[in-house]
């Protein structure tokens, strides 16, 4: 097959994949503002339902079905309402109305490239939010439809200066039970872990159960088409590893699943916040809107636990927000590392991201490391390449026959097809050997294209000169032109006679067409083509040399 004509079929196979992507992702909403016991207490095993009002009850034979208030967006807790905390990860304020997080900044990333000011991954401003909210449901809990305990701390501003922080909120209820919320926080991790620790102080037992919600505005913003970024929910549970729940999914149809363990979270383009209940219970998931405030919700609630009077529980869970750290992800939950989506092709995409850190912990630079994974891969694909360029070579070397043939079968299309395939037989030539390796590259460039877009490392990662970000496209367009430049040397080095006027122009125009296309793709994917280019003339230049040798000039 002509490798010209190859390019074109891979040409309409990326932008193919390119629109399907933003198909597939067009009913997403996008966020603005951001990038992106010990106790004798039993559970009870009943089925779960909810309210429709937002958070999820256990079975309405064994409670009430009360529920927690929406928090409305336009609702801008004040600082005065709200404890601090600062890590060496995190700068939080958490609401002392219900214990719950309305900010978090990641201190190890900014907001912008170059910028101060700190990605929040949750937030709560006038006309939107993302916030994690929890507490305790069912017929004794403390959150309800009408009131959230208004807890109590020691001192507004807890810093974390060991390897661990603790900080407590206590609050008293009428019937003089206490709770304790605690949220610990370690040092170096996203993960935190949230504890709800009854004292049961009455003369009889209560029944409760945990939850766990994130609440977010839904926006809508216009999104690239070469970097069509997922920003909604997404849940784990026995029946499905994993699963996104667009924003059109929850307006649409509510989930409700029982499930042994599972997880539910809001992705952002490189950033994740998750809670995950314990995975040792049936926890019952759930989806939410509110039509007044545009936001939607995604929660868990745990089983209805039975506290006897005089006795004491900690309902335990953790809630990551941060990077999405596979490592990490995959330690505290089954599955949530897959919240790092790499599409159809994870399992190219995996390996390649592997490779590029472990090359990484030597260079320390993620540009190099590309540019070496990218020499690993022609290396890799060397037989390849030069079997196709063989291939090229024999089929020029027989155009000459190949006329003849047409001239002497004419229309016969039948009797042509049968001397053609002679022929390759004859002359020890395979038609399609010069498509293979182009071919092979498409899946490898698709792969690289989900590592750079899903992969937090590499945002705003800095290579060199003014590549200073290699998840965003190069501010100068520089490397998209220098690779359609590699480009038009490479189609110089192999002119195949064509005697069609128009495919001579179309295939004239293809490397403007692919620069046009890279201008607007992260500057580390346009580096990894451009260095492959690059490679393959070198090889060109070395194969066609043996050709000249070979009399296969």
């Amino acid at each position: 097959m002509d490798s010209r004509r190859t390019l074109l079929i891979i040409l309409f196979l990326v932008m193919s994949f390119f629109m399907y992507q933003q198909w597939t992702l067009k009913d997403v909403a996008k966020t603005p503002g951001i990038d992106s016991q010990s106790s004798s207490a039993q559970a009870q095993t009943v089925p779960n339902t909810a309210t429709s009002n937002g958070i999820p009850q256990a079975g309405q034979s064994s409670v009430n079905t009360v529920d927690t208030p929406s928090v409305q967006a336009s609702e801008v807790t004040d600082s005065a309402d709200t404890v601090r905390v600062t890590t060496d990860l995190f700068d939080i304020r958490i609401s002392l109305s219900g214990g719950d997080i309305v900010r978090a900044e990641l201190l190890e990333h900014a907001k912008e490239l170059g910028e101060d000011a700190r990605y929040s991954i949750l937030f709560q401003e006038q006309g939107a939010m993302h916030i994690a909210e929890s507490g305790l449901t069912g017929p004794d809990g403390f959150d309800n439809a009408s009131t959230r305990p208004q807890y109590t701390v020691s001192t507004d501003h807890f810093r974390l200066t060991g390897d661990t922080l603790r900080v407590p909120l206590t609050y008293t209820a009428e019937n003089g039970s206490t709770v304790t919320k605690e949220y610990v926080f370690t040092r170096g991790d996203y993960a935190v872990d949230v504890h709800h620790k009854v004292n049961n102080n009455t003369n009889t037992s209560l029944n409760m159960a945990l939850f766990g919600r994130l609440t977010q505005t839904m926006v809508s913003n216009d999104r690239s088409m070469f970097m069509p970024t997922y920003r909604g929910a997404a849940y784990s549970s026995e029946n499905d590893r994993y699963k996104k729940y667009s924003f059109k999914d929850i307006k649409k149809r509510n989930l409700e699943q029982n499930t042994s363990a599972g997880w539910v979270a809001m992705l952002e383009h490189y950033f994740v916040t998750a809670w995950v209940p314990d995975q040792n219970a049936l926890n019952y998931l759930r989806t939410s809107t509110s039509a007044a405030t545009n936001a939607a919700r995604i929660s868990f609630v745990g089983p209805v636990i039975n506290i006897p009077a005089g006795s004491q529980y900690d309902f335990e869970s953790q809630i990551y927000m941060g990077p999405k750290d596979q490592e990490r992800l995959a330690e505290l939950a089954n599955h949530l590392d897959l919240t790092v989506d790499y599409g159809f092709l994870w399992w190219l995409a995996q390996p390649i991201h592997w490779l590029i850190a472990f090359l990484f912990g030597f260079v320390k630079n993620y540009g190099v490391a590309i540019i070496l994974i990218t020499i690993i891969i022609k290396g890799l694909l060397y037989p390849l390449t030069k079997a196709q360029h063989t291939s090229m070579a024999k089929m020029r070397k027989i155009a000459p026959r190949m006329a003849e043939l047409k001239e002497r079968f004419g229309d016969d299309k039948q009797k042509m097809s049968q001397a053609m395939m002679s022929m390759y037989k004859e002359e020890k030539v395979n038609p399609l050997g010069g498509c293979l390796p182009m071919f092979l590259q498409l899946p490898i460039f698709l792969a690289l294209y989900w590592v750079l877009l899903e992969s937090p490392e590499i945002r705003h990662a800095d290579f060199a000169l003014w590549i200073n970000d290699l998840s965003s496209r190069d501010p100068y367009f520089i490397l998209p032109l220098l690779m359609g430049a590699s480009m038009y040397f490479m189609q110089r080095l192999q002119p195949t006679p064509m005697t069609d006027p128009m495919q001579q122009k179309i295939m004239q125009m293809m490397p403007v067409v692919f620069t046009v296309f890279f201008l607007f793709f992260p500057a580390g994917l346009v580096l990894y083509w451009l260095v492959s280019n690059l490679i393959t003339i070198a090889q060109m230049l070395w194969i066609y040399r043996q050709f000249d040798k070979k009399g296969l000039k």
